[in-house]
């Protein structure tokens, strides 16, 4: 199959205090910019071969690759990114979809969350890490929790998706991207009562499947990752720090 990095995002948040890079892709750890961590990963892993890379020309030569490589140019946010790679694609399997800020990314937690997948039927597939799983490895990293009835996780920065799905339906599903950091207000557009059953701790990984099938118009699938890879992104100094701490 094919994998698209979405790598567009300008470094004017929290990063901006460590790197002085135009975009967080292009920040450097070990003198290698981040994004190149990710598409190593993906090399590595059997199941890619073509890579789409949004990433700005500017960063389109510093970036080094065997497999072969697609250059996006990257739109005004991620969605929009998106949405360039996919209208590149014109496909009608399913793509791997990273973020280019997870440089701890292995090629066994993709394969994992591929294997996962194949075990069910869905449009996309979306990848959670218990935070058990992330503070056994990575103690004292900060990161958003929600409680469920199935236990407490954090959103992972690995989609597999039916392109045609996002195509078709894409104003309702860039929505619930845009809120994927946010979980509160992503139960929000689900409706008053999930809400209130995240708010108590009741709400399961199932009835949330159902629900987005309701509302959304497709297959949705939520994939457990042991991998605490999956779910570690660099979006502040200190995830850097531990970023290069560990490669």
């Amino acid at each position: 199959m094919d994998a698209i990095i979405l790598g567009g995002a300008l470094n004017k948040g929290a990063l901006r205090e460590s790197s002085d890079q135009k975009y967080e892709a292009a920040i450097k750890i070990h003198d290698l910019p981040m994004v190149q961590y990710v598409l190593t990963a993906l090399e590595r892993t059997q199941s890619i071969e073509r890579v789409i890379m949004v990433v700005p020309e500017e960063m389109a030569s510093s970036i080094r690759g065997e497999k072969r490589m697609v250059f996006v140019s990257p739109g005004d946010s991620m969605v929009d990114s998106l949405l360039r790679a996919l209208s590149r694609l014109n496909s009608e399997k399913h793509v791997l979809v990273l973020t280019s800020d997870i440089p701890l990314i292995t090629p066994e937690a993709l394969e994992d969350f591929l294997q996962k997948c194949t075990k069910r039927e869905a449009d996309i597939y979306y990848s959670f890490v218990p935070k058990e799983a992330i503070e056994e490895k990575y103690p004292g990293v900060r990161r958003t929790y929600v409680r469920l009835k199935d236990g407490t996780f954090t959103g992972g920065n690995v989609v597999l998706i039916n392109p045609q799905v996002i195509l078709a339906r894409k104003h309702r599903i860039l929505q619930a991207v845009q809120l994927r950091k946010h979980p509160v207000k992503l139960c929000q557009m689900l409706g008053f009562k999930f809400f209130l059953k995240l708010l108590i701790g009741r709400l399961s990984v199932t009835e949330i499947e159902e629900r987005v099938g309701e509302i959304l118009g497709f297959t949705g699938a939520g994939i457990v990752s042991q991998y605490p890879e999956v779910g570690v992104d660099v979006d502040k100094p200190s995830d850097l720090e531990l970023a290069k701490a560990f490669l």
